[in-house]
């Protein structure tokens, strides 16, 4: 009987051990039975709930699963068993996280697990803890996102299903490296990769490489962190190659490449290196964006418009860094649209990012005459400050930090020149940045606070400090800026030595270190 209860339980065997080879092997053996899955069969919603889970870690398609859903929607709920019932509803909120319609699916798995203890399977019970994690995550709130993770891993752990806390590992290790974690991040990612090799689990372990990259990157080992993305790229490409993580994998190899890119650009316009650092810059921006081009191809057949938008950002700073302004603006333009449609705060945030540096440079550049300076340059400050609101809507630290360098950077722009407002959002984005976060944006604001430092002069905060005047800044703020003041100098005198100025000083010379890598006088990472 291709219904019967057997099938389903080593379906879900499958599942909980994390056995992929053996469940789709399963699943192509009852296709034909399980394509006239209808509600009328005996456990009907807990198949198709089965069936979801297997979509989402690369069986079939969306579209197989949204048309065996579709059977239900005459069926009276009313009369339905509760358990059934529930199994229905969670398809139904991951077909809606699925569309982008995140805080539905959100609501949908909360009323889930409001139902009785005992109504819903153990294992059911970890999966909408899973999944609203992976909901909340989407919209950016962090938070409730690592609330459920952990849930979902208390459930699995009581269920003493290893393969499935390994699994669970992967999301809390991110979620924890966002509120700068960073051990435990990397140790949660070596556990899960440790216990899920055996496997072969092409999309968690794929995940492993991505999030490790993700994590060097934050410390501007960009070279390192593209090692580990394409090791992803690797593993998707052999088993899933239409997944959407495969086309994530991509863009943030492309991120990477442009961040590698730009580093080139900077040592060849400053002297310190040839033509031959233009010409590799050229490959690698051009390497880049045929990642983002094969990225594009996955998302747009999965109609994934998050997935649409980042490809389109990253493509869109890519053609800014080359000059190609009107691009540029073409995919900031698109990107926010999609964006807006779904209400997606993170990915309308980082359109108007690209779209506030497009017109910053616009007004950098001076071109035209002065009202049309004037227009670019308020047009810049508008979408830096839709950006940073944007960002206050999510819980995500990074792009808030984002946000206020782009404020900043606009007010210290040659048309502003408001001094003190650059200075308070620089001020702000320090707040929002760990010691451990070493990458462009770090980079970023060093080079805007020397910027500002040089307008603003070294003797009017000095005498403003003598004074008592700190305006809103903490002393340890004050402590930072002071030794970015006299450590670069110390170090310059001692003839470039750090462990000369730590003798000097009677610092450590991690610490010396480490200011000198804020000012950029370190490499980086």
């Amino acid at each position: 009987m291709p219904f019967s209860p057997a099938l389903l339980q080593k379906l879900n065997h499958a599942l909980i051990d994390r056995n992929v080879q053996q469940g789709f092997e399963l699943l192509a053996r009852s296709s034909k039975e399980l394509a006239g899955l209808s509600p009328a069969e005996p456990r009907a919603a807990e198949y198709l709930l089965c069936i979801a889970q297997w979509v989402d870690l690369g069986y079939g398609s969306i579209e197989y699963l949204t048309e065996l859903t579709a059977r239900f929607a005459g069926v009276s709920r009313g009369g339905m068993i509760l358990s059934e019932y529930l199994c229905l509803r969670m398809v139904e909120a991951h077909l809606a996280f699925v569309s982008e319609e995140a805080a539905n699916a959100a609501a949908i798995f909360g009323v889930v697990l409001q139902s009785e203890p005992g109504v819903i399977e153990p294992h059911v019970v970890v999966l909408a803890h899973f999944w609203k994690c992976r909901a909340h995550r989407r919209q950016g709130e962090y938070e409730p996102a690592l609330h459920h993770i952990q849930e979902a891993k208390r459930a699995a752990q009581r269920m003493n299903a290893l393969k499935l806390v390994a699994v669970i590992n992967i999301h809390e290790s991110w979620l924890l490296f966002q509120r700068g974690q960073r051990h435990e991040a990397f140790r949660l990612l070596d556990e899960a990769e440790a216990e899920l090799k055996s496997t072969g689990h092409a999309l968690s372990l794929g995940n492993i490489e991505s999030a490790r990259g993700r994590f060097v990157r934050r410390s501007g080992e960009y070279t390192k962190a593209l090692m580990h993305f394409e090791r992803a790229i690797e593993i998707f490409s052999a088993s899933i190659p239409d997944h959407p993580n495969h086309a994530r994998a991509l863009v943030n190899a492309a991120y990477v490449k442009r961040l590698i890119a730009l580093d080139l650009r900077h040592r060849s316009t400053s002297g310190r290196a040839r033509g031959a650092d233009h010409t590799k810059y050229l490959e690698i921006c051009r390497d880049a964006l045929r990642l983002l081009s094969h990225a594009a191809k996955i998302y747009s057949r999965h109609h994934h418009q998050a997935g649409t938008g980042s490809v389109l950002v990253n493509a869109g700073h890519l053609h800014l860094d080359s000059g190609d302004i009107d691009r540029a603006e073409s995919e900031a333009r698109k990107a926010y649209e999609l964006g807006e449609e779904k209400q997606d705060h993170i990915l309308m945030a980082r359109a108007r990012l690209l779209q506030a540096a497009i017109q910053n440079e616009r007004a950098e550049e001076q071109v035209g005459d002065s009202s049309d300076v004037a227009i670019h340059a308020h047009q810049a400050r508008t979408y830096a400050e839709a950006a940073v609101a944007l960002a206050k809507l999510t819980q995500n630290s990074r792009l808030l930090a984002g946000a206020y360098v782009m404020r900043s950077s606009v007010a210290a722009n040659d048309y502003f020149q408001d001094w003190e407002t650059a200075k308070h959002y620089a001020s702000l984005a320090g707040e929002m940045l760990g010691k451990d976060d070493l990458d462009h944006i770090s980079k970023q604001l060093s080079l805007l606070k020397a910027r500002i430092m040089r307008a603003t002069g070294v003797d009017e905060m000095l005498r403003a400090w003598s004074e008592g005047n700190l305006g809103e800044k903490t002393f340890q703020q004050v402590s930072e800026e002071f030794a970015e003041l006299v450590i670069p100098k110390v170090w310059m005198r001692e003839g470039r030595k750090i462990t000369r100025v730590a003798e000097q000083l009677s610092i450590s010379p991690k610490k010396v270190r480490r200011i000198l890598t804020n000012v950029n006088l370190l490499k980086q990472g």
